[in-house]
């Protein structure tokens, strides 16, 4: 039994690659114990500022054994986003680097769906199960530390040790007993480069994260006005941020990814200063209609800009 379960292994692991995943691994589904306690704390000390749905389906948060009934194994799949491309105009207001090309949900999906057809005709006709890219109730960074594809830094972003932290992680959650991962060594030794770098102090000690002081939540997750105590602090972000992943040693190995499906979108990056400072709703779904930047709508993107124009008229 356990040279088939190998098998499977190994034959579900060359299928993600070829299906243009970059790294692939699997964790029992089970109770994150620890995780359990850390997200109670995080959640009780109130960092998840106005992200609700944190605190939704928390007993299947911490256990994706509640979230398929009959699960045995979580496939964790990694796809590295680190582009080729960057912002042509060196002051043009900055938007994350996961942002640049199509919305990674349709791309991710699609070649999630095709691995679970390929188990389900190829090695587990029994197969049940469902598979997710950042669009369920899963901590998704602890089970890929589980499943040895990486740590979790001290940013709080899982990083691993050829493609960095510019990863989307995405799962499988499925009834096929597979032969689990171990999980790897932490390696960010006394390095502290991400807390030091962070121009709103969002990064806490212990690997925490004070989301309501996160660029990428106030440019992004945060619905109300951003407060003026981070006038001056958001580094020309507009959308999302990277600060802490950009001086992560780790993040510098990374290759520009190969996926055609994630490659930038030209329009998007060679936006100049002034068309982002003028952008109206027009042009805003015309512009970002496929790209994930949509989802800080037109309102919010608005309201970013206005903030980062308020600040340079100062």
């Amino acid at each position: 039994m356990d040279l088939l379960k190998s098998a499977y292994s190994d034959l579900i692991k060359q299928k993600a690659l070829e299906l243009g995943f970059d790294a692939c691994g699997f964790a029992k589904a089970e109770e994150l114990v620890p995780e359990k306690e850390i997200l109670q704390g995080w959640l009780a000390n109130q960092m998840h500022g106005n992200m609700h749905y944190m605190a939704n389906h928390f007993e299947k948060r911490v256990d994706p054994s509640k979230l398929v009934e009959g699960a045995k194994s979580v496939i964790v799949l990694l796809s590295n986003y680190t582009p080729k491309a960057k912002q042509t105009d060196p002051e043009a207001p900055i938007i994350a680097r996961y942002a640049y090309g199509v919305d990674y949900h349709f791309v991710v999906k699609d070649q999630l769906e095709f691995l679970f057809q390929y188990i389900k005709e190829e090695i587990y006709p029994s197969l049940e199960g469902r598979y997710f890219v950042d669009s369920a109730p899963v901590l998704e960074r602890s089970l890929a530390a589980k499943a040895g594809l990486g740590w979790i830094g001290k940013n709080t972003h899982l990083i691993h040790k050829k493609l960095g932290s510019y990863v989307f992680i995405s799962e499988l959650i499925i009834n096929l007993d597979l032969p689990y991962d171990e999980p790897i060594q932490d390696a960010c030794g006394g390095c502290t480069r991400c807390i030091d770098a962070c121009p709103t102090q969002a990064i806490l000690p212990g690997r925490l994260l004070d989301a309501r002081k996160c660029i990428s939540y106030l440019t992004i997750e945060n619905k109300d006005s951003i407060p003026e105590k981070f006038k001056g602090k958001m580094e020309n972000r507009v959308f999302g941020c990277d600060i802490c992943q950009e001086v992560c040693p780790w993040t510098w190995k990374s290759r520009p990814n190969t996926n055609k499906n994630l490659t930038p979108v030209t329009k998007i990056i060679q936006l100049t200063k002034n068309e982002w400072h003028n952008l109206t709703n027009e042009q805003f779904i015309e512009t970002f209609r496929k790209s994930a930047v949509k989802r800080a709508k037109y309102s919010g993107l608005r309201r970013n800009i206005d903030f980062l124009i308020s600040k340079d008229a100062e």
